[in-house]
């Protein structure tokens, strides 16, 4: 008589099928290979051990270290000590490394003057990043749900929000990657209870006055009861759909911006028919339904230039992007759009420049810069980066080639030049009557007369010549300095950007 085949226990059928859902997942979608530290964040919730139990399972399988990361918010008091306590007995108790870091994050979002879960988000995927750098793990792996990602993609369709908005959730982002965003959070927990697995119960995810609390006990329920539809799988598919075309028009908009900008010290310039471009063809149907490039980039051109410059975290908001816009079409050129990340937008002429604003500290001390110059024999150039200028001094005999100088830059009389030569930057007090004019006047006046704006001030170069001032960046050589009929030799001096 044949021996009886023991009997299934409840629920491993159920088990199995998550346990290979997410086994293909690692694989094909997110390209686990053996050999890797895979680090696991678990907060203690029922989701984050869900995850770490599930990667036990598969690590045989997989060929992967599974490693244990927590970070203490200290937000809670002695219920953020309890989480990382059983976070640490879990991760023992399993044979897993663990990793843990604590920050006062009330503390760090007082002091950056943020909002507490920006603020607790930077902090913890700091840590994340950390853990990577010093090659403890290769990547980390956090239990983001379905359930989070209908949620997310719901709060940012309440608040007001694009197509990034949409796109909620990215299944990964650098070293994260988030492998449960298509699992729904019930059937996490039917996991951990087949495996009579316990887990710590965040107090704070009740409590409604927050938005996302209020979305997940409140609306949530009543689009699935009144709707009788997935409502969870239909708003993660929208965030997929909308991930892809996002991505698409980010690229698209990185390329155009490669293209047009230049960057050098003083930061990113652009010219503004690029970005003024796509309100003009708002106005324009027929330019509009032929380029409609015009109006979907610009308004990302902007976000993706910021956030090369930001020196600091802030919220690029739609204001933020339209005083911007307003800037290209009808700012002048000085004008400057102050952005959230320390970001200021200036107008220069026909462009805008992006770049990191001046802590208050140093806007009393501009740039400066001072050198004594050795000009170059006759015939050979020298060249002098000045700041965000690149000078080129070429000594010439003036008889002989005095008519090439004509459109090529200021000319100074090299005889009456005397040493020692200085190339510094302009200050308050300088003065000078340029050739051609009849009247000294300051230099302040004379880069205004020049369009300068207050910017373009700090660090304009001028020369002196034994304490007199013999030329301005921009203008001819003062009289006295001039080449005149009987001159014998010049110095030419010529200006490029140093971009």
């Amino acid at each position: 008589m044949a021996a009886k085949k023991p009997a299934k226990k409840k629920g491993r059928g159920k088990r199995h099928e998550l346990a290979e859902s997410l086994r293909i997942l690692l694989r094909e979608r997110f390209g686990v290979c053996a050999g890797e530290r895979i680090g696991v964040a678990v907060s203690g919730g029922a989701d984050s051990v869900a995850l770490l139990r599930l990667l036990v399972e598969l690590r045989k399988e997989l060929g992967v270290v599974v490693c244990v990361a927590h970070f203490n918010h200290k937000l809670r008091g002695k219920a953020s000590e309890a989480d990382e306590k059983f976070v640490a007995k879990l991760a023992a108790q399993l044979g897993l490394e663990f990793f843990v870091s604590q920050e006062n994050v009330a503390a760090k979002a007082k002091r950056e003057r943020a909002n507490l879960e920006d603020a607790a988000r930077r902090a913890r995927y700091a840590f994340f990043e950390q853990l990577v750098k010093e090659g403890r793990i290769s990547r980390m792996a956090v239990a983001q749900t379905a359930d989070d990602q209908a949620e997310t993609v719901l709060a940012h369709i309440l608040r007001g929000t694009g197509l990034a908005g949409l796109a909620g959730i990215h299944p990964q982002a650098g070293n994260v990657f988030r492998p449960l965003l298509g699992i729904r959070r019930a059937a996490l927990r039917a996991y951990l209870q087949d495996k009579r697995q316990k887990w710590r119960e965040d107090a704070s995810n009740r409590d409604e006055t927050r938005t996302r609390a209020h979305i997940r006990h409140k609306l949530m329920p009543i689009l699935e009861k009144k709707f009788h539809s997935p409502v969870v799988e239909h708003l993660c598919r929208l965030a997929e759909l909308a991930r892809e075309d996002n991505d698409y028009l980010e690229f698209t908009a990185g390329c155009r911006i490669n293209v047009l900008s230049k960057e050098n010290k003083s930061g990113i310039s652009i010219p503004v028919r690029d970005i003024a471009l796509g309100q003009n063809a708002k106005a324009n149907m027929e330019e509009a339904l032929s380029r409609p490039d015009l109006v979907a980039l610009p308004k990302r051109m902007i976000r993706q230039l910021v956030r090369r410059v930001k020196p600091r975290a802030g919220e690029l908001g739609s204001t933020h992007v339209e005083a911007v816009l307003h800037l290209a079409r009808s700012g002048q050129s000085g004008k400057i759009v102050q952005l959230a990340g320390g970001v200021e937008v200036r107008r220069e002429r026909d462009s805008l420049i992006f770049r990191a604003a001046a802590f208050p500290k140093d806007k009393s001390e501009p740039a400066t810069f001072s050198m004594h110059l050795n000009l170059p024999a006759t015939g050979e150039e020298l060249h002098v980066d000045a700041l965000s200028h690149i000078l080129r001094f070429r000594v010439i005999d003036w008889p002989s080639e005095g008519r090439e100088t004509s459109k090529s830059g200021a000319v100074l009389d090299r005889d009456r030049l005397r040493a020692p030569l200085e190339l510094r930057n302009w200050r308050p007090g300088d003065a000078m009557r340029p050739a051609g004019h009849q009247n000294r006047h300051t230099v302040a006046r004379l880069l205004n007369e020049l369009g300068a704006s207050r910017w373009e001030k700090e660090g304009w170069p001028v020369l002196t010549s034994a304490g007199k001032l013999a030329w301005v960046l921009g203008l001819p050589a003062a009289d006295e300095f001039a080449v005149v009929e009987g001159s014998r030799a010049a110095v030419v001096i010529t200006e490029e950007s140093s971009s």
